[in-house]
Formats: C-alpha cells, sequence, structure tokens
C-alpha cells in the first residue's frame, strides 16, 4: 500500500491568509442528497477527498451521471437511483456508508453496502436498529459491514437518540423519505444539522422544534445550486497550530461557522486563545466566515456533556492544546473516539508519549497536566487523517525533526494540507 511520511522541524511562527478544503459533512450528502434530487444539483467547493470521492463513486454505481467541471465544482444529474452491479464500496467513510443507508433501505431493489478493512470495524448497530424499527430488511456482519439489504415498504417512526448522533438521525431521516407516514427523531442533544438544513432546501417536508425533527413523506425533492463552505474540522487543526506555535497570526476564511460544528472554538475560548470571529454571510444554508489566530497563552479546562458532540472530531488536536496549556485539561463523555478511524483515545495517548508526552488514558476520555516539552520522534499516523495532522501539528512544537509515518491519509479529509501549512511558514516536507 502506497505511504507516504511528513517530516516536521520547529517552526518559528505561522502567518499568512488561507482557506481551507470544503466541508466534508456537506460534500458527502451533496453527492448522496443530489443523486435523489430532481434535476441538475450543481456544487461548487466540493472536497474531492478520499472519503467523498468513495461516497461519488458509489452514486454512480446507483447510475446517477455526475459532471465534473473541476476537481471542486460539479453537477449530479440526480433523479431514479438504479440497481448496482456491485456492491457499493466506500472505502474509508463511516459518513458515507450510514447515510447511504437510510437511503437505500427505501429503494425497491437489494444492495450490498461495504467498504475497507477499517470500515468493516467501525459500529453499524446504531443505525440497523432504527432502520429495522422501520421495516427494513438489513442485515450485517456481527452489526458491521458489509451491510446487506432487500426491499420493503417502510414505516414512519418516532425514535429516540439514545445519543446525539448526526449519521444515526441522517439515516432515519433519509429512510424517512420512503416511508409511509410521519417519521420524527428525537434528540437528547445538539448534533451536526447539515442533513435538516440541506433537506429542507431540496423541499422535503421537515421541520424541527424543541429538539425533535418531523418528517412528512411524499414531498419530491428538487435540484440545487450551493457553494459548500470550508470545512471546519480541518481548518481546527491550523487554529491550534496558530494558537500554541508563537509569533503566529493567521486568518482563515471561507469557514462553516455551523454551531454544531464549532466546539472546539468555544474550548479554545475558554482555554484563553486569541481568536477573533467575524460571520460573512450563508453558504449552502450555512453560515459561514473569517477566523483570525494568534498565538496564544492557553491554561486547562474540563470538556465533557454536549460539548463533547459539537467537537468529537477535534480531540485529537485538543489534546495537543492540552499539552501547551498551563494546568489541568480533562475531557470525559468522550466513549465515541474509541470507534472512530482508529481507537483516537488509545492511538493518540500511545503516539504522544513517543514525543515524550505524559498524560492519562481514562474509559471516556484523558487528562493532561501542562505545559509540556515535546520531543522530535518518529510517530504513525495508523490511517487515521486526524490522528496524522494532529501529530503533524505536534511536530511544529517539538525539539528536533518529528517523523510522522502513514500520513497519506491526511488527504482524507484534507487534501494540500501540507501544503497549507508550508504556505503558512512551516518547515514540512512529504516522503514517499
Amino acid at each position: 500500500m502506497e505511504t507516504s511520511s511528513f517530516v516536521v522541524r520547529p517552526t518559528a511562527g505561522l502567518r499568512g491568509r488561507v482557506t481551507v478544503p470544503g466541508d466534508k459533512s456537506i460534500s458527502h450528502r451533496a453527492v448522496l442528497f443530489g443523486a435523489l434530487a430532481e434535476g441538475s444539483t450543481h456544487v461548487r467547493g466540493w472536497l474531492a477527498a478520499g472519503d467523498t470521492e468513495a461516497s461519488l463513486r458509489c452514486v454512480q454505481t446507483l447510475g446517477i451521471q455526475v459532471e465534473r467541471h473541476s476537481t471542486s465544482e460539479l453537477t449530479i444529474y440526480g433523479g431514479k437511483l438504479q440497481p448496482p452491479e456491485s456492491a457499493l464500496d466506500f472505502v474509508n467513510a463511516g459518513t458515507g456508508i450510514r447515510l447511504a443507508a437510510g437511503i437505500m433501505v427505501g429503494q425497491p431493489f437489494p444492495s450490498v453496502l461495504d467498504g475497507s478493512y477499517q470500515l468493516r470495524r467501525r459500529p453499524m448497530k446504531r443505525i440497523i436498529t432504527p432502520l429495522r424499527l422501520m421495516g427494513a430488511q438489513i442485515e450485517g456482519d456481527k452489526d458491521c459491514a458489509p451491510l446487506r439489504i432487500e426491499p420493503t415498504q417502510l414505516q414512519g417512526i418516532r425514535y429516540e437518540l439514545p445519543m446525539a448522533s448526526a449519521q444515526v438521525k441522517s439515516a432515519v431521516l433519509l429512510a424517512g423519505l420512503f416511508a409511509q407516514g410521519e417519521t420524527v427523531v428525537v434528540e437528547p442533544g445538539p448534533a451536526r444539522d447539515h442533513t435538516e438544513r440541506m433537506l429542507s432546501a431540496m423541499g422535503a417536508d421537515l421541520t424541527v422544534h424543541d429538539g425533535e425533527v418531523h418528517l412528512q413523506p411524499g414531498a419530491r425533492l428538487t435540484a440545487v445550486d450551493f457553494s459548500v463552505p470550508g470545512d471546519f474540522s480541518s481548518a481546527a487543526f491550523l487554529i491550534v497550530a496558530a494558537c500554541i506555535v508563537p509569533d503566529s497570526d493567521i486568518t482563515l476564511a471561507g469557514i462553516n461557522l455551523n454551531p454544531t460544528r464549532t466546539g472546539l472554538l468555544d474550548v479554545l475560548l475558554e482555554m484563553g486563545a486569541d481568536i477573533t470571529i467575524t460571520e460573512t454571510g450563508l453558504e449552502a444554508g450555512e453560515p459561514a466566515g473569517e477566523i483570525r489566530v494568534r498565538h496564544s497563552t492557553l491554561h486547562g479546562v474540563d470538556v465533557g456533556g454536549d460539548m463533547v458532540v459539537r467537537m468529537i472530531d477535534e480531540f485529537p488536536v485538543l489534546m495537543v492544546a492540552a499539552l501547551q496549556a498551563e494546568g489541568r485539561t480533562t475531557v470525559r463523555d468522550a466513549h465515541e473516539l474509541r470507534v472512530k478511524e482508529t481507537d483516537r483515545l488509545a492511538v493518540m495517548t500511545a503516539e504522544l508519549r513517543k514525543m515524550g508526552a505524559e498524560m492519562t488514558e481514562t474509559e471516556d476520555g484523558f487528562i493532561i497536566d501542562g505545559p509540556q516539552t515535546l520531543m522530535g520522534a518518529q510517530v504513525d499516523g495508523h490511517d487515521d487523517h486526524r490522528v496524522a495532522m494532529s501529530l503533524t501539528v505536534a511536530g511544529l512544537l517539538a525539539d528536533e525533526q518529528t517523523v510522522v509515518d502513514d500520513a497519506k491519509c491526511a488527504g482524507d479529509s484534507f487534501p494540500g494540507f501540507a501544503e497549507t501549512l508550508v504556505q503558512l511558514g512551516s518547515e514540512l516536507a512529504v516522503m514517499s
């Protein structure tokens, strides 16, 4: 398997104005929802990354025509899905396979949803359970992919999510498009609302009130044109890097500021980060704007509860920030980190310890006392894009050189990550 390593040297300061690739969550939904909509959905700023390209190929396997105008601009000619001649291969895309499951259980033909060894170990029971309650014929291998689906008539249900999850909520709502009767999803706390925003824009009969999402079936989705804002989860690595690298001052433009996504900003501000946020308008129904970040003196915080859902993808890089913060940082209620592309609690703890970090891994989080001095080391990205990029950010501050092996996976969500850091002034090289 082709791999690349990032070679990182201590950085004097990050400076400049940059953008980041389009939001991954919205890019997945653009191709999946566009495939269902009547007409041509035109998308600008689409994220052309490993995970989203997998979703795009699966849509094409279902007979949907997609025209590529450029790397980040495409038109999806939606309508009626066709029976696939092979399994739908989502590779490493957990969002793609879980959302697609909600769509495929409503189709009048059988299908198989599969992926890489990494995707096959990720839990699917969380979507299988509610979809079966709707009448879906869906089977998994020990509740994991591959998922085998047979056609059946779905019934709308009222489903109370056991935990806040945008992917589970989305799978149920998408199945609800094909069900008889109303589908209601009750949320225990805030989760990403990209699905509700986009389905509403496409004409779905959907309302949100007091933590409940109500969907009436029957309304046909119609195509829309929109621009995808920059992915906050990608921006997070640059934000933390600028906070902890002395003499840094960067501005990130066109970033998605959806409050269900920006928990890390709130935590960093609580830690004393020098961050200025300026909203500039709406993109794809999502608030977008600029984020200016300057080197900051951080202090430790406690993170748990509803905040965890709003920043679940950012905890690996928060670990790096916590190592530079004065005092103790404690994270709890983050069990979900154990079932991402890797067990991110265990993997990040093990790799940061190679750099001399001292930290305590707990069942549902971690405890870090800082600030700590990191040493350059050879670490492993474990084919997990957020782990690889977080370790790269740690390398910007470490004494001597850091080599992050298996870092090619950064392209799963942030194509051009290394090049962007170089543009801001870091000493970073990519080695094959």
